[in-house]
């Protein structure tokens, strides 16, 4: 996919998810949108990002959550882009 390929349906999902005021109905889009597997990938990550964020050395994250240390490594990276914004 190119760029652009990306970018247009990335903004229809984000339009999607924030549309709605509602914790539930967002809770509920999420739940048709993604598996139980997805979900639970994406709760690993913020808890990746979210510790992290406290200092916590890459090798006691991959310990405690059970994770590869490359994963840990693309949380590193995905949040130094968040900081970036």
């Amino acid at each position: 996919m190119t760029p652009y390929q990306i970018e247009v349906p990335m903004k229809d999902l984000v339009q999607f998810l924030t549309e709605v005021d509602d914790e539930l109905v967002l809770e509920k889009r999420l739940k048709v949108l993604l598996t139980p597997n997805e979900i639970s990938e994406m709760v690993s990550r913020l808890k990746i990002i979210a510790l992290l964020d406290e200092g916590v050395p890459q090798r006691d994250i991959a310990k405690q959550l059970g994770v590869g240390i490359a994963t840990v490594t693309r949380g590193s990276r995905a949040l130094k882009e968040l900081k970036e914004i």
